[in-house]
């Protein structure tokens, strides 16, 4: 039998730590996001496009583990602020996106945000430190994804 779960304990635990790093970290750069004109979720988009090329709404929905209408929605609205265009896909249920200049700008604007961004959330983490964190972030995010699909957590 599992020990019981003192009241309260959640305030204190992985998940409440995690949820309020993130919450920090959302309160920190949603000015910067309103200063280039984006919505919230809309950034890591134009960054994708900008490394991976035009893209399909499944595919950046795929890479970001999120639903593809949501992803259609952030499209749709970045595409009325002319930071990209689409075209039509393989199939009449899926287009192609691509950045314009603003777009461009715009990612590469967000990259330089996010470089500043890492450097205050790890103020005085060694570069071992650095490494580490980012392992185990990771491997949490495998975790979860494993207990998600019924896959036995490695």
């Amino acid at each position: 039998m599992a020990d019981p779960v003192s009241p309260g304990a959640s305030l204190e635990d992985f998940h409440m730590r995690l949820m309020r790093a993130f919450h920090a970290q959302r309160t920190y750069l949603r000015p910067k996001v309103d200063e280039l004109g984006l919505g919230p979720g809309q950034p890591k988009l134009l960054v994708y496009l900008a490394v991976h090329g035009p893209s399909s709404q499944r595919e950046l929905a795929a890479f970001f583990e999120c639903d593809p209408g949501a992803v259609s929605r952030m499209l749709d609205a970045l595409e009325r602020a002319g930071f990209v265009t689409s075209a039509p896909g393989r199939d009449r249920r899926t287009k192609v996106a691509e950045l314009t200049e603003a777009g461009r700008a715009a990612a590469a604007a967000w990259d330089e945000v996010c470089a500043a961004e890492q450097e205050v959330m790890l103020a005085g983490f060694a570069p071992e430190e650095r490494a580490a964190f980012a392992d185990l972030l990771a491997r949490a995010r495998a975790n979860l994804w494993c207990a998600v699909d019924g896959r036995e957590v490695r």
